[in-house]
């Protein structure tokens, strides 16, 4: 297969906010048809599976993880959306389900998460 002829590859964790934000993407930017998404839910064979592809390609391994180019990896949200948009286009900021679900939601969701680092840090602190 020749780079011209390669189709990105986006390795997406069900439940997961940081995943959910790549879906949306994908989806308001109508890039489904030129990026294969492999889907998978935590502790199933399909989950091993990517695990083992991806481990020897990235230092740290997390989702969602990608890999954009023939031999070109990345494990980070914003690096795999900032990739697309770039290679095609389309402008995350002008998105309106992408960016209600950023600035709603998954900013929420990681208000929360961050709280509750501090709590756990305060807590093992005591």
């Amino acid at each position: 297969m020749t780079a011209s002829q390669f189709q990105p590859i986006v390795y997406l964790k069900q439940n997961c906010p940081f995943c959910m934000k790549v879906r949306l993407f994908l989806l308001e930017g109508r890039l489904n048809d030129q990026v294969e998404t492999r889907d998978f839910t935590q502790g199933s064979p399909e989950e091993e599976a990517i695990r083992n592809e991806l481990l020897p390609h990235l230092k740290k391994l997390s989702f969602p993880a990608a890999q954009l180019e023939p031999g070109r990896f990345m494990a980070e949200s914003e690096d795999i959306i900032a990739f697309l948009a770039q290679k095609s286009g389309r402008n995350p900021a002008s998105m309106t389900v992408y960016r209600n679900y950023v600035d709603g939601p998954f900013a929420m969701a990681m208000k929360l998460w961050k709280e509750n680092q501090e709590l756990r840090q305060a807590a093992s602190a005591s």
